[in-house]
């Protein structure tokens, strides 16, 4: 009988993992064992800087090395850093810290499952076929933007001297573009391919004309190969992490692929998927796109990190860490507060549970993980763990959005997401115009706007246009949206947001 070890291949110091073989086996054949795994998610405060980390996958490194070392088969999934924005690490690279790391962090953080370097290369090697085809007189725009892992800001906008007319252009981060998208959501190389072939690649006298009208896809898909399979790799303690795929919840959906989940689900116990920023990004697509659009589990608890400076230091900005507890504990999701000590904060931890205690949140949990590791936590792990072991209130994993229209439910998100009723939801000048023009175009290609998935397009450190505004002032407003036909979303920028960020210096 074929097992797991059929599916994994060297790969550098770590291995790959074909799980989209291994899922496509497990389906077919039911006396292959797997395990029925239960996601616990680990989501973060909204940071006070995009450029500031809170800890969310040192706790996430640390949390399965304390839930293995209290007896429970517990494994991560990681997504791939993106390091170009991070200025080399300066935010954290995605690989923990101290004695909370990856094995080898440095290769995870620059590259380790190749696929930033094979989707920039794939997407931009379609960019190049658009650009023929204009010359062959198949498209007279491009619209599908080229890529780079590094961001630029003279390349947000270009214009490409063809000789014969001037051609518009744009870049976008690579863990932004539409293919990084499409890796994340899609659970079969079939899957890829149809996705990569209903991509617009541009107009022709305005009608909209896609990949898959003049592109030999396997030309992509090829170079996808290794980059569709999640990375392997352990904890400083030996404990299992899978990563792959989904960085940047702030500008895209910021989630790890669907199908490294769904293959560590079959392995292990306990799941914990970190999502990207706060609760207000990551989370809020973890389980608006990913639960209730495409079939991932819903969290059968969640863990929501915060260093004690972004809860306390700022009484503006206070009220955001109370709100995302209290969200996720409205859906049903047992929710855990955590508070990501650093060195000389040990002192204030009675301090800030009775502060938790009085704003009715579970016991929290704290610790120095970056010094301390999984030790820290073990023994504050009881009641988390009985969480994980009572069966699920999925009241609201099956919930669709579908129903409601575009606008309505970019509001809905504002209100449960960011905690702005819909009538302060308002409209820059443009945007209706942006909206219809998204329509006018999905109509062309055959495709209904209201079947796309939303995907809010926003800065990393507020969810408000003014966070620090009274709450009864707090607005969010709609800018512009762009339709991702490949792979089935709809991006909607809200506030200050940019897909080409740059950098901070350090």
């Amino acid at each position: 009988m074929t097992g797991f070890d059929d599916y994994v291949r060297p790969y550098g110091l770590f291995d790959k993992i074909d799980a989209f073989g291994y899922l496509k086996d497990l389906r077919e054949h039911s006396d292959m064992p797997r395990k029925q795994g239960r996601v616990l998610l680990v989501t973060a405060d909204t940071p006070l800087k995009a450029s500031r980390g809170e800890g969310k996958t040192t706790t996430t490194i640390a949390l399965i090395d304390a839930l293995r070392a209290r007896g429970v088969d517990a494994a991560a999934v990681l997504r791939q850093p993106s390091m170009g924005i991070t200025a080399a690490g300066s935010k954290g690279g995605a690989s923990g810290g101290g004695k909370s790391s990856l094995t080898h962090p440095e290769l995870v953080d620059w590259g380790l499952c190749g696929e930033m370097a094979a989707i920039e290369s794939a997407q931009n090697l379609l960019v190049s076929f658009a650009e023929k085809a204009v010359d062959e007189g198949r498209l007279d725009t491009v619209l599908v933007p080229r890529v780079s892992e590094v961001p630029s800001r003279s390349l947000r906008q270009i214009t490409v001297d063809r000789g014969k007319g001037d051609l518009p252009e744009r870049t976008v981060l690579t863990p932004t573009c539409e293919l990084m998208q499409i890796v994340v959501l899609s659970r079969s190389m079939e899957e890829i391919e149809r996705r990569v072939a209903a991509m617009v690649a541009g107009t022709l006298d305005g009608r909209p004309v896609t990949f898959g009208e003049f592109v030999d896809l396997w030309r992509i898909t090829g170079i996808l190969t290794d980059a569709v399979k999640p990375a392997f790799t352990q904890t400083l303690e030996g404990s299992p992490v899978y990563v792959h795929g989904g960085p940047f919840a702030n500008v895209s959906i910021g989630i790890p692929s669907l199908v490294s989940v769904e293959m560590a689900c079959a392995r292990h116990d306990v799941v914990v998927v970190e999502a990207g920023y706060g609760a207000d990004a990551g989370a809020q697509k973890w389980l608006d796109i990913a639960a209730r659009e495409y079939g991932a589990q819903w969290p059968a608890a969640a863990v929501v990190v915060t260093r004690a400076t972004t809860w306390r230091d700022d009484p503006k900005l206070s009220w955001r860490y109370p709100f995302h507890v209290h969200r996720l504990e409205g859906l049903g999701i047992p929710t855990f507060p955590l508070i990501n000590l650093w060195e000389g904060e040990d002192d204030q931890v009675d301090s800030l549970r009775q502060t938790a205690d009085g704003l009715g949140f579970r016991k929290p949990i704290a610790g120095n993980l970056f010094r301390d590791g999984g030790k820290a936590l073990e023994p504050q792990l009881d009641d988390l763990i009985k969480a994980l072991q009572e069966p699920t209130n999925a009241q609201a994993d099956t919930a669709s959005l579908h129903d409601m229209s575009v606008p309505d439910r970019i509001r809905w998100i504002a209100e449960s997401a960011y905690g702005v009723p819909a009538d302060r939801v308002v409209e820059r000048e443009g945007f209706q115009d942006s909206l219809q023009a998204a329509s006018d175009l999905c109509s062309k290609a055959g495709i209904s706007l209201e079947d796309l998935v939303v995907v809010a397009v926003k800065s990393p450190a507020t969810m408000t246009d003014d966070d620090r505004a009274d709450q009864d002032k707090r607005t969010v407003t709609l800018k512009k949206v762009e339709a991702h036909t490949g792979a089935g979303l709809l991006q909607v920028n809200l506030t200050t947001s940019l897909t080409t960020p740059m950098p901070k210096i350090v």
